[in-house]
Parts: C-alpha cells; sequence; structure tokens
C-alpha cells in the first residue's frame, strides 16, 4: 500500500505536534476535586487501578515523550477541563449532567507539576469531550503546520477516544501513545485501544521516542 494511503507511518517531526490531553490536578490524582466527594476506600477501590497505573507507567511514559519531543523542536501541547467561567455556566450539557466542574484559572485546571508546561506551550482549556470541539485547537495546529499527532493522557476511552476519532476525521495522522494513556481498569484501556484501532497508529513510548531520536539525530 502507498505510504500516504496508510496510518501507519512514521511521524514527520518537522509537522508534528504532542498533545497531553486532561492531565491536570483536577482528575490525573487523588488529591484532584474530580474525587473530593469520595471516601478513601471508596478511591481504592474504584480508583486504585488508575491511580498506579499513572504513578507507575503513564506520567513516567508521559515525560519520557515530553522530554523526547522538546529536543526535537516538536510542539507540546496540552488540553485541560476547565470553564471559562467561574460558575461553570458556559459547560457543554455532558460536563453539566456528569458534574465536570472546574472554575477558570484554579488549581484543579492546572497541568500536574510532573509535566508542567513552560512559559511558551500552549495549553487549551475544554468543556467537552473531544477537544476539538469546544476549542479552537484545530485552527491552531493548522497554522503550525502539523499533520502527525501524537496523544496521550486520560481517560483512554473517554476524552482521548474522542480525540483520536476527532483527529483523524479532521485528517491527522495519529499516534496513541499506548502505555502513556490510562483509564479506570485495565479491561477499558485494552477495550478502547482495540475499538480504535482503525483510527490511528498505536505504539508504546519507547518506539515513539526512538523513533524521534532516529529521525532527528
Amino acid at each position: 500500500m502507498n505510504a500516504q494511503l496508510s496510518r501507519d507511518v512514521e511521524i514527520d517531526p518537522q509537522h508534528a505536534a504532542l498533545l497531553f490531553i486532561d492531565v491536570q490536578n483536577y482528575c490525573a490524582g487523588p488529591d484532584g476535586s474530580e474525587y473530593a466527594h469520595m471516601s478513601l476506600e471508596a478511591r481504592e477501590e474504584k480508583l486504585g487501578f488508575f491511580f498506579r497505573t499513572m504513578r507507575e507507567t503513564a506520567v513516567p511514559n508521559m515525560q519520557s515523550l515530553q522530554v523526547a519531543c522538546r529536543r526535537a523542536k516538536i510542539e507540546v501541547l496540552y488540553t485541560v477541563i476547565e470553564n471559562m467561567t467561574q460558575d461553570g455556566r458556559d459547560r457543554s450539557l455532558d460536563y453539566k449532567i456528569s458534574g465536570l466542574d472546574v472554575p477558570k484559572g484554579s488549581w484543579d485546571a492546572k497541568v500536574i507539576d510532573a509535566i508542567a508546561p513552560t512559559s511558551d506551550e500552549m495549553v487549551f482549556p475544554k468543556t467537552s469531550s473531544s477537544v476539538f470541539i469546544s476549542t479552537n485547537l484545530n485552527y491552531v495546529l493548522r497554522n503550525l503546520g502539523v499533520r502527525s499527532l501524537i496523544i496521550s493522557g486520560i481517560l483512554t476511552d473517554q476524552c482521548i477516544d474522542s480525540a483520536v476519532r476527532d483527529a483523524c476525521d479532521l485528517g491527522y495522522l495519529v499516534t496513541t501513545v499506548t502505555d502513556a494513556c490510562a483509564t479506570l481498569s485495565q479491561d477499558r484501556h485494552d477495550w478502547s485501544l482495540r475499538n480504535a484501532a482503525g483510527y490511528s497508529r498505536q505504539r508504546r513510548t519507547a518506539e515513539i521516542v526512538s523513533e524521534i531520536a532516529r529521525l532527528v539525530p
């Protein structure tokens, strides 16, 4: 098959970007406000797998991706759940029903310290599952000349899945970094990746870091 008609295409470093989705204080760790209503026991029962995966695997892999892309001068972008208002009146109906409420400028809206943006890296506040629905990300990616989009973050079967599908439909060559994403169970993670295999290339962190190093000496 002609490589131009395949999803299994290596990134083009000069036209690539790394996008971290929702790796923020609100929902990426046990101290986030999304979990404030839960007891410690309930948190461990429902979210223990997720927190362990983030701590032991996903976040360290995100750090490796971030370092590799910064060294290669590949644009690093972030999206966070964050209202445009304090009271959240601008949120989508789905976010209101789901109770996702992150006030503008709050601690919860900040990217976690482990992969904190530099002063010149862009952060896109969103109030929808897909970042492409409630932000101007597509416009900015076009301005940057991005064709290869590397995606990492949370949750695999929710906002990652939505972004991957929309990015594919918008004409990007998407790479999902499978061990730099996380969700609430291994089964949910694996099921989502199987279901989305037709929309993106799927690779592990070590493969992408090696690919970047080879393509950008």
